[in-house]
């Protein structure tokens, strides 16, 4: 298998490496403590037989912008993290060529972390909100 390097790159110049970021097309826009936002340009693929984003593809993105919200560390160490509860609401069709994930992050301890996630379309449509609970690793950084 080969070595697939993420090169999503947030402003502050760090690299997250995740070779699914890389597949679906999202990238990090907003990285800070505790908050992290994402963009999604859509393509063809991202799309169900409606022509509107997949749920996968928004559940993925909820998912993701959590865990960066929760992984966030200025310090350079990486943190790392596993979902342990996704839930999602979706409020309606997406509209244009972008969907824009932002999450916070609700409450943490030392291992675990809750985000509260909304995505909108490019329009500032709701298109769906979620909460997510991520372990971190024991690997990480603060974990």
């Amino acid at each position: 298998m080969q070595d697939n390097q993420d090169t999503t790159t947030p402003p502050d110049g760090t690299v997250l490496r995740s070779p699914f970021h890389d597949h679906v097309g999202y990238h990090l826009v907003e990285w800070r403590e505790g908050f992290a936002r994402m963009a999604l340009d859509l393509q063809t693929h991202h799309l169900n037989r409606h022509s509107i984003p997949h749920g996968g593809v928004i559940l993925a993105m909820l998912d993701e912008t959590g865990a960066a919200a929760g992984n966030f560390s200025d310090s350079g160490e990486i943190r790392r993290s596993v979902t342990v509860d996704l839930n999602a609401h979706f409020t309606a069709r997406a509209r244009g060529g972008q969907i824009i994930a932002t999450s916070r992050i609700a409450s943490q301890g030392r291992s675990i972390f809750f985000a509260s996630t909304e995505i909108h379309d490019e329009t500032g449509t709701l298109i769906a909100y979620g909460s997510s609970t991520h372990r971190r690793s024991r690997d990480s950084a603060g974990g």
